[in-house]
């Protein structure tokens, strides 16, 4: 079977693509989704998934994938609070069983999601693009903050992992993480994954992570999936065909040091979901997204989609994070989400899919 092309789609009144808009991009066949509105550790229920399985099948599409249910701080530290959390979590896998789900993207980052500097940062053509400052990202963790919940209440967007709720902690989480170093976080992700490993099983879903975006320590705290040994560190810590991987290209080659072609050979078989975006490194340590041709960054798309191919790859993959085109201002796109940069890239990764097919290598 050939990669599943999918489309990352923020659900009905919290994105202004429309699934009609999406049905016309060729070659994309399910809807990565989420229930954004449900906070860490709540329980996803049957009712609320059924809607967005209504909205899909009108356009055919499967549900495949979702991204992100998201993992309670309690969990990332430890906390005796965690088991509640984590029964939590197996119920909404079982829940999401029922519907076909097969691959959960989550991440295990402590208290910041993605990081960038700059939303809508210009590269030069006229679009714009997520952009990280590296001398921005520094000590004052509640400024950074800031510019991002400014944008989402100013154009009414709420962004995975930066849930205002969450945010308006800040302090208080950064207490709670005090004392929390690289091999407490091992230790904590390792007891999560062994505890809900069984129900994955039961329901055949692949917990897929996702790498740690940028992939180094920021504002103090720790990141794991940085690198190749940590990736297989990850796997060989709980080795089972059901922990898997998201492997974002993008977040592991803003690392110019990450060989993302050479992981995924390695690891092809434990790579669920592929996130493929591009990179454009500066001297300093600044790094722009660019478009998905090869050539617009440093990141070896071509090289990666071969990597992909040669291996036999049958999971899922979407573009990531686009730039912003033609009339995606701010307000009328949710960064690095727009519509047609993202379609390009879906064309031009299948460009090179179908070459590859064709010359058989």
């Amino acid at each position: 079977m050939p990669m599943k092309m999918t489309f990352r789609w923020y659900g009905e009144g919290n994105d202004r693509i429309k699934l009609s808009d999406i049905k016309q991009i060729p070659g994309v066949d399910g809807i990565v989704w989420a229930l954004h509105y449900k906070m860490p550790g709540e329980i996803w229920e049957i009712d609320e998934i059924a809607k967005v399985k209504e909205q899909l099948d009108e356009y055919g599409f499967n549900m495949d994938v979702v991204e992100s249910v998201n993992v309670h701080d309690d969990i990332k530290i430890g906390l005796p609070t965690r088991d509640a959390y984590i029964e939590n979590y197996k119920q909404t896998i079982r829940n999401l069983s029922k519907f076909g789900v097969k691959v959960i993207c989550y991440n295990f980052m402590p208290i910041f999601d993605w990081t960038r500097s700059d939303l809508f940062h210009p590269i030069g053509d006229g679009s714009t693009a997520l952009f990280y400052q590296k001398d921005m990202i520094q000590n004052d963790y509640n400024a950074m903050a800031k510019y991002i919940l400014d944008f989402t209440e100013k154009y009414n967007m709420s962004f995975p992992g930066w849930e205002p709720e969450r945010m308006a902690r800040l302090d208080e989480l950064f207490k709670a993480y005090e004392g929390i170093d690289h091999e407490k976080l091992w230790a904590n992700l390792k007891y999560f994954l062994e505890a809900i490993m069984p129900t994955c099983r039961e329901c055949d879903i692949k917990m897929a992570i996702h790498m740690d975006d940028p992939p180094w320590d920021i504002f103090g705290l720790p990141r794991l999936l940085v690198d190749e040994p940590s990736i297989d560190r990850f796997l060989r810590m709980v080795d089972d065909e059901h922990n898997c991987l998201t492997l974002c290209s993008g977040s592991l080659n803003a690392n110019p040091d990450n060989n993302v072609a050479d992981i995924v050979r390695k690891h092809v078989s434990r790579i669920a979901f592929a996130h493929i975006r591009n990179v454009k490194h500066f001297d300093n340590g600044d790094f722009s997204e660019a478009s998905h041709r090869d050539c617009d960054g440093d990141t070896g798309i071509i090289d990666i989609l071969k990597a992909y191919h040669d291996g036999g790859f049958d999971g899922y993959i979407r573009p990531d994070h686009g730039r912003h085109l033609w009339d995606e201002v701010p307000g009328k796109v949710r960064p690095g989400y727009g519509l047609y940069d993202r379609a390009l890239g879906i064309m031009y990764m299948l460009g090179v899919w179908d070459t590859l097919d064709k010359i058989g290598g």
